[in-house]
This record gives structure tokens, C-alpha cells and sequence, in this order.
């Protein structure tokens, strides 16, 4: 039988979206980054592919009809405070415009059409900003008894790289379903986080300090799913790869559903 919809990839290998960190390393091609949520992608059986923040609106709702899920990856800018209705901190330093309205076109997109998101980092910052929460724009700022959720944050000398530190997850979410446990250790390399929740997003799980570290969508079916850390940079951690397993069949099954209708 001819799948509804011949430009949709198949339900083995479903189509994942992964836009640009960046404007400046998309101009530049600078993609060390970026190629860690490629293999991790690729790792749990789907085809990445980059969505250039550069295109025309057109250009880019003709890309993203053509995919079947989503990673929205982390970046070193911050999400512009006047989208949660916050003056601009201090510590709020780099912008990116172009991350900002593709991925709020992504996520529109995504719930819309059902399509499944997991959002890390900025990633899910701008999943919160979108359903309307807001953030902390500087942890150590407003929280100076906070934990090392960056390497700034650690003393001198420390080694640099991702600071890690516990997390505990809600009972009965996803997130302490594949972990198998409601502790785990995560990475961390951020310094701002979520605030108030978005609506219809539960806190799925909280640093020791009461920081929170991932969300989980609730209000449907769409599997969507944002955590603060970085599982793409974790490849070797069993939550890590479960996480994007399932994400990734996720996307096989909304993906088969499309081509049976």
C-alpha cells in the first residue's frame, strides 16, 4: 500500500529536526556540538537533520511538515526575556533572535501535528517560555545557596567541563519510569533554568536545591519531554540512551499513524 504521504520518511528510521545551536556556528559551521545530539539520534535508530535558522518563514514550515519529531538542542544564548515578559538581567548577555523564532516555529509546529520533542537545556527553556512560563535568568544571582549547575560555578582549580550533581525525579513520571529509580546523577551546563512552569508541563524532576531539571507534557498524548541536562553528551548513561530510545520510538509510532491515515 502507498503511505499516504510518500514524502514522509519510514516508521524504521523516522526524520528528526535538530536546528543550529547557534546562528554564528551555522554561518561559521561549527558543529562539535551539534554533532553530539546527531550521534545520539543516530545512536537510537532515527535520521538527523539540520534546520538551518536562516530560512523564510515558507522555507522553514515547508521543512518542518517534511519531519516527524524534534531535538531542541542547548546554546550558549539565552532566551529573549521579553518572550515571558521579563526585563532584560545583567547576566542575560547573548540573544539569538533566529534560535528563538525557529524553535518557538518548531514547537508550534510539533503540537499542532502531534510530533514528538525532546527539548535539553535552552531547548527546554524555550519549551517552557512557549507554553507560556517563565525563567530564573541567573541561578547564582537569585539563588546564590544554589548548587555548581555550571563549570563557573566551580571552585578554582575544578576541572573544567560539565559540573554534575544529583536529581530526583517525581514518582509516576516518564523520567522515573527509564531511570528505574527516582535518583540519578545528571551533567549540568547552564545558568539559568525554569521558573514557573508552562501550562500543561509537570516538573519531573529537581536538583538537591530545588532547581528544576526536566518537564513532562500533559496535556495530551504527544510524547514531549525537556530536561535541563545533557543526556547527548552522556552516550555511556543507561537514562541517557533510554531516553532518546524512547523519544525515537515515539516518533516511529506517530509517524506510522500518519502513513495508515
Amino acid at each position: 500500500m502507498t503511505p499516504a504521504n510518500p514524502q514522509l520518511s519510514t516508521a524504521h528510521h523516522p526524520r528528526v529536526g535538530i536546528p543550529w545551536r547557534t546562528t554564528q556556528e551555522q554561518r561559521d559551521g561549527t558543529r562539535d556540538k551539534l554533532d553530539f545530539y546527531f550521534r545520539a539520534v543516530r545512536k537510537a535508530g532515527a535520521e538527523p537533520l539540520e534546520v538551518s535558522l536562516e530560512q523564510s518563514p515558507e522555507q522553514l514550515a515547508r521543512q518542518l511538515e517534511q519531519l516527524d519529531a524534534f531535538v531542541l538542542p542547548g546554546s550558549p544564548a539565552d532566551v529573549d526575556p521579553s518572550r515571558y515578559g521579563a526585563s532584560r538581567h545583567s547576566k542575560t548577555k547573548t540573544l539569538d533572535p533566529n534560535r528563538d523564532v525557529t524553535d518557538e516555529a518548531i514547537l508550534a509546529h510539533a503540537f499542532r501535528a502531534s510530533k514528538p520533542v525532546l527539548a535539553i537545556c535552552y531547548g527546554c527553556q524555550i519549551l517552557n517560555v512557549h507554553l507560556k512560563g517563565s525563567l530564573i535568568q541567573d541561578i547564582r544571582t537569585v539563588k546564590p545557596e544554589a548548587l555548581a549547575h555550571g563549570h563557573t560555578d566551580l571552585p578554582p582549580g575544578e576541572r573544567k567541563g560539565d559540573a554534575r550533581h544529583g536529581a530526583n525525579f517525581a514518582p509516576g513520571s516518564l523520567l522515573a519510569s527509564l531511570n528505574g529509580a527516582i535518583g540519578a546523577e545528571i551533567n549540568s551546563s547552564h545558568h539559568q533554568a525554569i521558573e514557573r512552569p508552562g501550562e500543561h508541563l509537570r516538573v519531573a524532576a529537581q536538583a538537591p536545591d530545588g532547581i528544576i531539571e526536566a518537564v513532562e507534557w500533559t496535556g495530551d498524548s504527544n510524547w514531549v519531554v525537556g530536561v535541563q541536562w545533557h543526556p547527548e553528551r552522556m552516550p555511556d548513561d543507561p537514562l541517557a540512551q533510554r531516553l532518546f530510545q524512547q523519544f525515537v520510538a515515539a516518533a516511529r509510532t506517530r509517524e506510522a499513524d500518519a502513513q495508515k491515515t
